[in-house]
């Protein structure tokens, strides 16, 4: 038996230069789910299945290929030409092109076949879903609108679970932000959500949540705080202290991993936004 577990999060998408110009014309016209499967692999087989429904009123060609990905420290999903977890080699779906009348739901399933002498882990791959469609630009001239919904899918293979800790928090002088590192020191990615609170000896300075974030298995991921934001006074140069937890796992089995950690916010931040 297969032992298949399937979480909808954020998608990943993917605007191409077509997209990017002409957002109006290509917005909404399909929907994928889910967006994250996570599978067990039993006798080294696991499978999922996508679900692709057409909500525009045309005709949707569509596409299917796979590629390995990955989660950056600061700049979050990316795909990769190569990687010692790429599901790719092992993984088999169909159909891998297919067009989707107006209305029309169809499936998709996925398979993987581990190789026998592959080590325990987790292995993951992207798998797109690319829509071609045909559209006018301004001038009355044909366009190809290329749009793209990535479904990450991971297979585990073993008894294999991410560890968690707290390496430290900073501030980032790029987004001018509080962003709290997060390691993932195990073999399975999870995807934690984080709640925080500011305090500035005993003063809470603000309270806050971060979603869901993929922190893949032996990596880190750095987790912006969005404060203060644009439209928030810059915080005072000193000593702050962040605590909270993060949270992961099913509604009927959460994981939480409190911490307390200080913070410098330095001077020339305070300058800086003053100028």
């Amino acid at each position: 038996m297969l032992n298949n577990n399937w979480r909808s999060l954020a998608a990943v998408s993917v605007g191409l230069f077509a997209l990017i110009l002409f957002p109006a014309a290509a917005k909404a016209q399909m929907s994928v789910s889910p967006l994250v499967i996570e599978a067990k692999a039993e006798r080294g087989q696991a499978q999922g299945m996508i679900t692709i429904s057409n909500t525009s009123k045309t005709p949707s060609r569509i596409r299917i290929y796979a590629e390995p990905f990955t989660y950056n420290r600061d700049t979050g999903f990316q795909t990769l030409t190569s990687s010692p977890n790429d599901l790719t080699n092992y993984l088999q779906f169909s159909p891998r092109e297919l067009t989707v009348q107006p209305g029309e739901v169809r499936r998709v399933r996925l398979i993987s076949r581990l190789a026998p002498n592959l080590p325990d882990g987790e292995y993951r791959a992207v798998v797109f879903n690319e829509t071609l469609n045909e559209s006018k630009d301004g001038a009355g001239n044909n366009v190809t609108l290329v749009a793209r919904i990535g479904v990450t899918f991971y297979v585990r293979k073993g008894n294999v679970s991410p560890q968690l800790a707290i390496d430290s928090a900073s501030f980032n002088q790029q987004q001018k932000q509080i962003q709290l590192l997060v390691r993932n020191s195990g073999q399975a990615t999870v995807l934690p959500s984080l709640n925080w609170t500011l305090r500035q000896g005993q003063t809470v300075i603000k309270t806050g949540q971060v979603s869901a974030n993929a922190v893949v298995a032996n990596s880190d991921r750095n987790f912006l705080l969005n404060y203060p934001n644009k439209d928030q006074p810059a915080l005072k140069p000193g000593q702050y202290q962040l605590s909270g937890e993060l949270v992961w796992g099913e509604d009927n089995n959460k994981n939480k991993l409190p911490f307390n950690v200080n913070i410098t916010i330095p001077t020339q931040t305070a300058a800086l936004e003053k100028k």
